[in-house]
């Protein structure tokens, strides 16, 4: 009888050890993976409340699957264990949660980047699923004991528990944070004050009423937007408008290229020497207070921001969830004065669902991977490296109608920077830390690659008659590597420090044009086009963007992140609490930082209404020709018969 008595275990043990060290896991990963500031007393007892909620909530549910119910339990386990560990493996690059658009983008870009997932993963790893692994031992022991009538009862006084925990955690989390659900931008404090299970299903709320939201929208809408705009809207200085006028526009995308390599020196050897040189060059303007304004959209984010002034979506990218909105973008803007536009990216036109978004952004042509060689020597997992592929797109360059917009997407510099020995002789810096080892090659290569370019630009007689455009996309390391980056710059990484390292270099070159003494504003990538525009002496007060002219006297300093932060002049924002931009020390909370705190806010909502309603399929500026995306198709074997 002891023999058979030591073959059962009791469902309600099996279970206890399944919720016990689900919650034992969620708190731990809580506490060194995601870096939220949990403070001791109310906040402490949201973390507690949601943790237990969410946990129990789910399974509990097997009361509603009573003749699979360790089936169901293992299911559980495991789904919200995947769930939990791709959130891990995310927030280790990008400082941010997985959300629906996210998901959405995985069947765009999908198997693409999957050398940047594999560097993320560690081999400690395999404890995020030892509870699972403990769970299958012990049925593999032990058979189980079927739960009963009066366990139902208490599985049901369970779930009700679990629900008022919820309700409960809402109301906390509100009265600790209010208007916490308005600000729908700021992921990182719905999953402090939410936990991670219930922001996902926000999220997929957020998404369906985005949705809704659309289908509700009329030209009411877009006249308070305009009205809202045109009421920020700075002039241009005539010193600089129409400096550049008649040009050809030649867009650089920097990939992962942050300020603070500019100028920078690893062993004695510049970083980017070809970069250094344009700081001190008399034609062009150089920008090093611009912070980058992407979200999930990354590069594809930046990209938008730069042909239309908006940010890119709260959760997931424009590029592949807005593609079918109405735009009135810089390539259809500068159509009206006789340009041609085209874009040039060595990986496939389904990257970032390019194809698409380029037919509503109005780009006549589209130069993909399938134009260039793409051999084993030449490639990296994201396409084409950035020496052949300059050197590969001049003849194309060379061919285009005149005036063009061209833009070129490189990618060489990319998350995890690996290099093959053959592209580099440039020295790893000497940290601890692989990847921040390594991004200072790859930043090299991309210098090197880009001398190279401006070098074939003189030769073929385009340089002359030329604006060059160069911006980094986004950041490269991320606060995942403070430590060894803390070693590069010298200092500690603070809050502040952290924000610095989102600014990205901006240079804007106008050969046989002397730039003078010009301003060195704070500003963002949104003020690019209208810098630009401004420049080829396209006046924007009647297009729905939001960003102003750099060298404008009136020029708008305040400049909100994607995620809510800001930066001014004066006060910077970050996670809630306050800085001297000068000192970058924290301050303490004055009544008037609530107006730049709005300001800031009402920035990212009038976007974010822009682009969630589709509000410009009813704007028509005047002298304006809308988009019409069935025109574009992008198909090589048509482009060379044209």
């Amino acid at each position: 009888m002891e023999e058979k008595s030591h073959k059962y275990i009791s469902f309600h043990t099996i279970f206890l050890i399944a919720l016990s060290s689900f919650v034992m896991k969620l708190l731990i990963t809580y506490s060194t993976q995601f870096r939220m500031s949990i403070e001791l007393g109310t906040q402490m007892i949201i973390l507690a409340t949601h943790i237990l909620s969410s946990a129990s909530l789910f399974f509990i549910l097997y009361i509603f699957n009573k003749r699979k119910q360790m089936i169901y339990l293992l299911i559980m386990d495991l789904f919200l264990t995947i769930i939990l560990y791709a959130n891990v493996v995310y927030y280790r690059f990008f400082n941010d949660f997985i959300t629906i658009p996210v998901l959405m983008q995985t069947r765009t870009n999908g198997g693409q980047l999957s050398n940047s997932a594999f560097a993320l993963i560690q081999p400690l790893d395999i404890l995020f699923f030892i509870d699972l692994i403990v769970l299958v031992v012990l049925l593999t022991v032990f058979k189980v004991k079927i739960v009963g009538h009066r366990s139902m009862k208490m599985a049901l006084l369970g779930l009700f528990l679990g629900i008022m925990m919820v309700i409960g955690n809402v109301i906390l989390a509100e009265k600790e944070r209010p208007g916490l659900f308005q600000r729908s931008f700021d992921r990182a404090y719905i999953v402090k004050y939410l936990g991670l299970y219930n922001f996902t299903l926000f999220d997929i709320y957020q998404n369906i009423h985005a949705t809704s939201e659309r289908a509700m929208a009329d030209s009411e809408d877009v006249a308070k937007i305009k009205k809202e705009i045109q009421d920020r809207y700075v002039s241009p200085s005539q010193d600089y408008f129409k400096l550049a006028q008649n040009r050809n526009v030649i867009v650089i995308s920097m990939e992962s290229l942050q300020d603070f390599v500019i100028n920078m020196k690893i062993e004695g050897k510049e970083v980017t020497p070809f970069l250094n040189s344009l700081v001190e060059d008399e034609e062009t303007f150089y920008f090093d207070q611009i912070y980058n304004q992407t979200g999930q959209g990354k590069t594809s984010d930046a990209e938008f921001i730069l042909d239309n002034s908006l940010y890119g979506m709260p959760q997931g990218s424009a590029y592949v969830n807005k593609a079918q909105n109405t735009f009135q973008s810089t390539p259809g803007i500068l159509k009206e004065y006789g340009y041609t536009s085209a874009s040039f990216h060595g990986n496939y036109k389904t990257f970032w669902n390019r194809n698409e978004m380029y037919r509503s952004q109005g780009y006549d042509r589209f130069y993909d991977a399938s134009y260039y060689d793409m051999n084993e020597r030449n490639t990296k997992n994201y396409g084409l490296k950035d020496k052949p592929f300059f050197e590969e797109s001049m003849p194309i360059l060379q061919g285009l109608p005149e005036p063009f917009y061209a833009k070129f997407i490189t990618l060489s510099n990319h998350f995890p920077f690996e290099m093959d020995e053959w592209d580099t002789n440039f020295p790893q810096a000497n940290t601890n830390d692989k990847v921040v080892n390594q991004y200072f090659q790859s930043a090299n290569y991309l210098d090197s690659a880009l001398s190279k370019f401006f070098t074939g630009l003189k030769k073929s007689g385009l340089y002359d008659r030329s604006i060059i455009v160069l911006y980094g996309d986004h950041y490269g390391i991320s606060e995942n590597h403070n430590e060894a980056m803390a070693e590069i710059i010298g200092k500690e990484i603070t809050p502040f420090e952290s924000l610095k390292l989102q600014e990205v270099p901006v240079f804007i070159h106008i050969p046989g044009v002397k730039t003078g003494d010009y301003p060195q504003p704070i500003g963002g990538q949104l003020d690019i086009r209208p810098t630009l525009l401004h420049l080829l002496g396209v006046e924007t007060n009647q297009y729905l963007g939001l960003g102003t002219d750099l060298l404008a006297k009136g020029h708008i300093e305040l400049t909100p992140l994607r995620n809510g932060d800001f930066v001014s002049n004066d006060i910077s924002m970050i996670n809630q609490r306050y800085y001297d931009s000068k000192s970058g020390k924290m301050i303490s909370y004055e009544e008037e930082f609530d107006q730049l705190t709005q300001a800031a806010r009402e920035k990212l909502d009038l976007s974010d209404e822009i682009l969630t309603k589709d509000l410009l399929r009813f704007y028509h500026p005047a002298g304006f020709t809308p988009i019409n995306r069935e025109d574009y198709q992008y198909v090589q074997d048509d482009e060379a018969e044209s």
